[in-house]
């Protein structure tokens, strides 16, 4: 998505109350307000109908409100707090609802929580407004084509074992056991940066 000029004194934009005729409204909860405000512009050339927030609480508060959107784009490291809260809370309010998780922190551990707490798909930023858009829109439960440029063995490795150790609640002596690997081996990976993918 190529930089577009940002008009701070622009009038921020409202949604307006949901009816089943407004199937494309779309919430964007991002504390990056130039990637925010780039991504909406985006997706309202799409036609959507865009609210766009920064916080974390502004994300509760329309879910609570009953004005969720058909569609959500949600940034999992917020100012204020995890973006995975609002999903769960978008999710509840409006069960059918697309939400499309965005993080500069990627790993498998959260991409799993983020499916688990309502996500449909997972993009690294920046993500651009086309990958959002098919994100957002693919109603297929096709498997997506295999990717350019995939990871390589050590970085896969090193996922799954963060995996491992998120679900065990960063328990290195559980992790350890339950991948069948020295105590200190574990340590030494978990302390090391993550390979290059």
């Amino acid at each position: 998505m190529a930089d577009e000029p940002i008009n701070q004194l622009a009038s921020p934009r409202k949604m307006p109350a949901l009816s089943p005729a407004a199937e494309m409204t779309l919430l964007i909860v991002d504390d990056d307000t130039p990637f925010r405000q780039r991504l909406a512009r985006a997706m309202e050339k799409r036609g959507f109908t865009v609210t766009d927030v920064e916080t974390v609480a502004e994300g509760l508060s329309i879910a609570h409100a009953g004005r969720a959107p058909a569609y959500a784009v949600v940034d999992l490291r917020l100012a204020d707090g995890s973006g995975l809260d609002v999903v769960q809370a978008l999710r509840d309010a409006r069960p059918e609802m697309r939400i499309v998780m965005l993080t500069g922190y990627g790993n498998i551990a959260t991409a799993v929580a983020a499916i688990k707490a309502g996500a449909v798909d997972y993009l690294p930023k920046p993500a651009d407004a086309d990958a959002v858009e098919a994100a957002l829109l693919d109603h297929k439960e096709a498997l997506p084509p295999p990717p350019d440029d995939p990871m390589s063995a050590d970085r896969v490795r090193w996922e799954h074992i963060q995996r491992v150790f998120q679900q065990c609640d960063r328990n290195v002596s559980e992790t350890a056991r339950r991948l069948k690997m020295h105590r200190r081996t574990l340590q030494r990976i978990l302390n090391k940066r993550a390979p290059k993918p």
